[in-house]
């Protein structure tokens, strides 16, 4: 039931963003700030120095890219993720750059996240329905803890992602929507919108929780046409927001790509440069609607995979539903039971309808989040959100048994925290402190002579941009996403090879580039390969070793003679091997030939399982006798070798799936029955 605008004249002529607070009641939040500041330090400091996949993928790299202009000589440098708006990097780029210490570099940005901590607090203090500061206090103490225990955020805290670096903006905006509920200004509704567009701008999968916010609007105490004018503000806010922080990078697309998303919605804008099929991540999507209601609880389960590539056991979200069920068998109860004719006891009516209006938008956001990505660390400020809301329903619940209220919460904490210490990963890769976050050894050329640098791999390597000598570009040509000689990715790679000729190199990580000290030759034949589309091959005369201390290797394939010792790897330290490219006159027909016969059968192999084999018509990559196309929307990789079709999944593992014989595919499509069940892809080919 909508009530009468003219009851709501004392919270419309409130003209601040947020509620005034007296000196008293600022002391007493001053030591809780601090409290969480000198927590977020503490735990950085105790889960020691961390360089995760991206980081050295794309996260340095987009923070320079930020403050460098390089779409004239870089392409395709980290893949994709080259073009996404790298505003959100830019303090750990600068802070890198500026020489300070890893552990200098993750408490700055430890304390920048602890920010998130402040902003629950708030929010807890905005939906506690009693005056009580000791009360309140309680509240917010207890969401902060709750918050806190969440194992994606200990990941992440100091860390280079985004996605804990946008929760701020975030929950600022949702927590000016909390007030607006209490007393409904058109200034909070447009500030938050502002937030969270621009929070959008800088990573795109908070665009999730921008449109959930209009769920809480639902709850402003207005009249329908109250709330659809404040609705309509808050849409207007949030396109405002994100074209102010996405203008100039979406111009630079634009012009270059014609996709100011670019590489996003491809599909509608349809730049030749990019593939033009839907992109959508299905590694944590459910594939069923049983397993959508089943992941509150599945997430409880000390496993990888759930909703990250790393254990992260959370026990809130189980809590939270067990918590609004009983909440609501027990509204049915009173309602409709002959013996609950007294009345029950009245609460402010204002805090709890705060409480309802988060709970509408951390439903939508939680159905919105589980249908696009699934992923936990994009679902971080709603981590936050769910903490208040569940203490929140817990002192609802338990407002008359406060002695049962307070063991339950003992043991809610006490579960995630034995969950935490025995089944969660805090680190993806636990490093100890020293003094330089990655110490780079670049030899002289390659730190003065600027060179067009081709890289290869699915980890990029693009970190090495500003290491290398001013002027010098990076095409990552082979990996994540292939790049060939033909179409409008050809000719951009052409163009560039012939303004850097003859300085052209290739780049891959792994090995070094000179002979070890048995005196092996370091083996390019896998290079020269991948080289060999753009009528390259290796110069093994002009190789030199980058030497990376402070980045763990990546795990290779070693050949040990016999009676050979096993030299010990270094845990900190990996190589990038760069050589000298030169034009290859080999005659290529074969290889063009053989290459269009296993086109033939991938392409038909992706039309009989289309589930699986997204986006179609990726380029097909050579490494030696094996053909193979990565699939980015599911992870699969699919390949012809030694006559046969199969495929795999390299992230979560298992046996090689064959699919028949190669000669059999060439001669007529095949049928193929294939799907995802329980988080796992499978395929059987059909008599």
């Amino acid at each position: 039931m909508s009530l009468p605008e003219d009851a709501l004249k004392p919270g419309r002529l409130d003209g601040t963003l947020l509620p005034s607070v007296d000196a008293s009641v600022a002391l007493q939040r001053l030591p809780v700030y601090l409290a969480c500041t000198l927590l977020a330090l503490v735990t950085n400091y105790l889960l020691g120095k961390d360089i995760a996949w991206d980081t050295v993928n794309y996260h340095l790299y987009a923070g320079f890219s930020a403050v460098n202009d390089r779409f004239a000589q870089d392409y395709f440098a980290a893949g994709p993720p080259s073009y996404f708006i790298p505003y959100a990097y830019v303090p750990f780029y600068a802070l890198v750059r500026a020489g300070f210490t890893p552990l200098e570099i993750t408490s700055a940005l430890a304390v920048l996240h602890s920010v998130i901590l402040w902003l629950t607090f708030e929010l807890a203090f905005c939906v506690c329905p009693s005056d009580d500061r000791r009360v309140r206090m309680t509240y917010g103490i207890c969401a902060v803890a709750l918050a806190f225990l969440n194992p994606i955020l200990m990941q992440q805290i100091g860390s280079s992602y985004a996605d804990i670096t946008t929760t701020v903006p975030v929950l600022a905006g949702w927590l000016l929507l909390a007030h607006a509920v209490r007393a409904p200004h058109v200034a909070r509704v447009l500030c938050a919108g502002l937030l969270l567009g621009a929070a959008s701008a800088l990573k795109a999968t908070n665009a999730v929780h921008a449109v959930s916010g209009l769920a809480v609007l639902i709850m402003l105490p207005l009249t329908l046409r109250g709330r659809i004018r404040h609705g309509l503000g808050y849409a207007f806010a949030l396109g405002l927001g994100f074209a102010i922080v996405a203008a100039p990078w979406s111009y630079r697309l634009d012009k270059m790509f014609g996709n100011p998303l670019f590489p996003l919605m491809n599909n509608v804008f349809r730049s030749p440069e990019f593939t033009t099929e839907p992109l959508r991540h299905y590694r944590f999507i459910p594939d069923s609607f049983a397993n959508a209601l089943w992941r509150p609880f599945a997430i409880v389960d000390p496993v990888p995979m759930v909703q990250t590539e790393l254990t992260a056991p959370d026990l809130r979200y189980a809590v939270l539903v067990v918590l609004a069920g009983a909440l609501f068998l027990r509204q049915l109860w009173q309602r409709y039971s002959r013996a609950s004719t007294r009345p029950a006891r009245a609460e402010p009516a204002m805090p709890a309808r705060i409480l309802a209006a988060l709970g509408c938008g951390l439903a939508a956001d939680w159905v919105l989040w589980l249908s696009a990505s699934g992923n936990g660390r994009y679902f971080l400020p709603m981590a936050s959100v769910t903490a208040v809301v569940l203490v929140a329903l817990l002192f609802k619940l338990f407002a008359r048994r406060p002695k049962l209220r307070n063991y339950l919460l003992v043991a809610i904490f006490g579960v995630q925290m034995v969950q935490l210490y025995i089944g969660a990963n805090h680190r993806w890769e636990w490093l100890p402190w020293d003094q330089q976050w990655l110490a780079i050894e670049v030899p002289k050329k390659l730190a003065t002579e600027p060179a067009l640098y081709l890289s290869r791999g699915v980890q990029s390597n693009s970190f090495i941009a500003p290491y290398l000598a001013p002027g010098a570009g990076l095409v990552n040509f082979d990996g994540g996403y292939a790049l060939g000689p033909t179409g409008a990715n050809g000719a951009r790679i052409e163009a560039l090879m012939r303004r850097y000729a003859p300085h052209l190199r290739v780049l891959w990580r792994g090995s070094q580039a000179s002979a070890d000290e048995a005196g092996r030759e370091p083996d390019h034949a896998s290079v020269d390969d991948a080289l060999a589309r753009f009528g390259l091959r290796v110069d093994a005369s002009d190789c030199a070793t980058i030497t990376v201390h402070g980045l763990p290797p990546e795990p290779e394939t070693t050949i040990v003679y016999a009676n050979e010792p096993v030299k010990p790897q270094s845990r900190d330290t990996s190589y990038l091997a760069s050589c000298h490219v030169v034009p290859d006159d080999t005659d290529r027909s074969a290889q063009i030939a053989r290459e269009r016969a296993v086109d033939l059968v991938l392409d038909r192999l992706e039309d009989a399982c289309p589930q699986l084999f997204q986006p179609r018509r990726l380029r097909t990559e050579q490494y030696r006798e094996i053909w193979r196309r990565l699939y980015v929307n599911t992870d699969l990789v699919a390949q012809v070798s030694h006559g046969t079709v199969k495929f795999f999944d390299p992230v979560r593992g298992g046996p090689m799936v064959e699919l028949g014989l190669e000669s059999d595919w060439a001669k007529a499509p095949r049928r193929l029955a294939c799907g995802r069940r329980d988080g796992r892809y499978f395929a059987t080919a059909l008599q």
